[in-house]
């Protein structure tokens, strides 16, 4: 299914207010983005790094827990009047105009390793 950032915005908030009563406050949903964040390095850490998988860690899959993520800051997004298509395209638009030769400069990203 193919949705916009602005249709996930909706999406979100026809969800929220059809069946969460009402928004967490900021500050909570703030908490939770981080908590969902961990969520997502145990799963990276365990997949792509040094530490092995623990009994506790089975069922968890690294495309819910990045769905966690986005669906909090999403929710962010909602209560704090944030349109995050306009948003990312405005943060795109500033590290092209900063990063545009940087990266392809970079020795350490060119060198054949």
């Amino acid at each position: 299914m193919h949705m916009t950032l602005d249709e996930a915005q909706k999406q979100v908030d026809e969800w929220i207010k059809t069946y969460g009563v009402r928004y967490f406050s900021e500050l909570s949903n703030m908490a939770i983005l981080t908590e969902e964040v961990g969520e997502l390095a145990r799963i990276m850490v365990r997949t792509y790094g040094d530490q092995s998988f623990k009994p506790s860690d089975k069922g968890s899959s690294l495309a819910d827990e990045m769905a966690d993520v986005l669906w909090v800051l999403i929710c962010l997004a909602n209560q704090t009047g944030v349109n995050l298509t306009e948003a990312f395209r405005q943060n795109l638009q500033k590290k092209t105009d900063r990063d545009k030769e940087r990266h392809l400069n970079n020795s350490k990203l060119t060198a054949k390793g």
